[in-house]
């Protein structure tokens, strides 16, 4: 019943937003505690993560034993991010012009925007929609099913940290050290099972061959759905981008004769993630009714 109520009010509302979004309040909390906390190595790290965490995690879990099923039902359905994740790319997809959707681009990816043609946004968005099927729908709810309203929350917390301070930087490269590392693990299993759901609903390749393009990746979860949803709808990803004015040498993901993305293309992959994260869900429904 938590879960349905959950995903039917994703359904119906989405985030809230961005001023009330507790995601947003964690955000003001944990940029407060970086700083008075913050110093250029791992362990300062690891005490500010902790304490970013721990306090918010407590709060949660008294809500969770005062205010039941009602309590929970709002963790996971402000866990998730279907509908937002749909909306962003459909707003770039959309675009009356280049312009457009460089600006709609520019909310979703942190690499420069400037010189992007339309496919270019294209491709940036249908990565960004892969990786987050990952990230705001399946991972949330695997931990859901592992450990709970409280595990999904959890994860929700550990990720945003990971998206503010996890960057290649001078600033975060020690600091950020256990929040990337944080997020690396409980992002590593949910990753697989969103490539795999993809492939499931899409076009079939051997997972062999998702695994080696994907081990090229700067990340060591991402990769797997990128590269998974380059296969399963037959189109090309990846290739070189700009972050911060210098270019990021990527390879190509997807098959060798792999289309060119387009609008219709773009659509296409859309289809094969919604399907993919039904799936998903279906197959929890499933596992708790057999469990």
């Amino acid at each position: 019943m938590t879960l349905t109520l959950a995903l039917l009010l994703e359904c119906l509302i989405g985030d809230p937003e961005n001023r009330w979004h507790p995601v947003a309040w964690f955000g003001r909390w944990a940029t407060w505690c970086e700083s008075f906390l913050y110093g250029d190595d791992w362990r300062t790290g690891l005490v500010a993560w902790s304490l970013v965490i721990s306090l918010p995690l407590s709060i949660i879990y008294l809500g969770h034993h005062l205010f039941g099923m009602f309590f929970d039902v709002l963790l996971v359905w402000l866990s998730i991010g279907w509908k937002s994740l749909f909306e962003h790319v459909r707003a770039v997809l959309e675009s009356n012009d280049l312009e457009a959707a460089r600006h709609s681009i520019s909310r979703i990816v942190s690499r420069d925007t400037a010189a992007m043609n339309d496919a270019d946004c294209q491709r940036a968005a249908l990565e960004s929609l892969a990786e987050n099927a990952s990230d705001a729908v399946i991972a949330p709810l695997f931990w859901f099913f592992i450990f709970g309203p409280i595990g999904a929350a959890a994860y929700r917390m550990i990720n945003t940290l990971d998206a503010m301070w996890g960057y290649h930087n001078t600033r975060y490269e020690h600091f950020a050290y256990i929040a990337a590392k944080s997020d690396d693990i409980v992002n590593y299993i949910p990753a697989r099972i969103t490539a795999y759901l993809m492939l499931l609903v899409g076009q079939k390749v051997a997972w062999q061959a998702v695994q080696k393009q994907a081990q090229t990746h700067a990340s060591p979860n991402a990769g797997y759905p990128e590269v998974a949803l380059a296969f399963a709808a037959n189109i090309r990803l990846g290739g070189d981008v700009m972050r911060e004015g210098v270019c990021d040498t990527r390879p190509n993901y997807g098959a060798i004769d792999a289309r060119d993305v387009n609008t219709q293309v773009a659509k296409d992959a859309m289809i094969v993630v919604r399907n993919s994260l039904c799936l998903g869900v279906a197959m929890i429904y499933l596992l708790q009714w057999l469990l």
